[in-house]
């Protein structure tokens, strides 16, 4: 498997400031290229650790999750990670070898590997290794429902979750790391893979709020009105409604690590 890993770094001053970072009131989108030293940040009770932060709750940004790229030195890590009990949480690993502690039991992760910690679980991570550990973490606040119990933890690898096309299309994949019909789960994060050619052939346009963070490839994309060229480590925020279609063209696969909340009625 191949995931895309920012290293930070800084531009030299000969380098031209244009890039394709763009800002609107129906979606976000953050290239790469802006993934630099001097914009990560510092966590609480975490050492050895700086983190991208892709998105977070603001009025007219994402309004249900945040997401960060945590890079994880040498011995760093957290017995404290998330100080806040109604946070639930995926985390997926892109390098490195951390290993993640939940309720007692050790994990050890690797590229590819899939973590989903339920609100109030008791977790940690550190990193043992000589190299850097990075991972996606995604946090939402769970909708609690009456008489729907919590989902339990669960950790798992992209290699033992089948691919499951869509209908009519060999081209057109996702990777479904719960079951989509467990109410229980009111967050989805999945990988979505095209092969070359393979598109979203109609403007979708739903509730759900996006995150999408590309781990391969290249494509264009439709977000609202525009068509926007996207590549291996660039990030796109898509509001709900906001229309979005897609198209793979090649030369190798096309695949993103998908967020969307899922399963609960519209708040009143």
């Amino acid at each position: 498997m191949t995931y895309y890993v920012p290293r930070g770094g800084l531009p030299g001053q000969d380098e031209l400031t244009h890039d394709r970072a763009v800002f609107t009131e129906a979606y976000a989108v953050l290239p790469r290229g802006t993934m630099r030293d001097i914009v990560t940040s510092l966590l609480p009770h975490w050492d050895r650790t700086r983190a991208w932060v892709l998105a977070r709750p603001l009025s007219g940004f994402a309004e249900t999750f945040s997401q960060y790229i945590v890079e994880v030195g040498a011995g760093g890590g957290s017995e404290r990670p998330d100080d806040d009990p109604r946070a639930e949480a995926v985390l997926f690993v892109v390098d490195g070898a951390p290993t993640l502690t939940i309720s007692g039991v050790t994990h050890q992760l690797r590229p590819g590997s899939y973590a989903y910690l339920p609100p109030g679980v008791e977790w940690s991570l550190r990193n043992g290794t000589d190299a850097t550990a990075t991972f996606h973490w995604v946090r939402k606040a769970y909708e609690a429902v009456e008489g729907v119990d919590t989902p339990e933890s669960l950790v798992t690898h992209e290699v033992d979750v089948a691919l499951q096309t869509m209908p009519g299309t060999d081209a057109w994949a996702t990777q479904r790391f719960v079951d989509p019909l467990d109410v229980r789960h009111d967050m989805h994060v999945n990988i979505v893979t095209f092969q070359p050619g393979g598109s979203i052939p109609f403007p979708e346009t739903h509730v759900m709020e996006h995150g999408l963070y590309v781990l391969e490839g290249k494509a264009v994309y439709l977000l609202n009105r525009d068509w926007i060229e996207v590549q291996a480590g660039d990030f796109m925020w898509l509001r709900a409604f906001c229309p979005q279609a897609c198209y793979a063209g090649g030369p190798g696969r096309f695949r993103y690590l998908l967020y969307k909340d899922v399963n609960r009625h519209a708040r009143l």
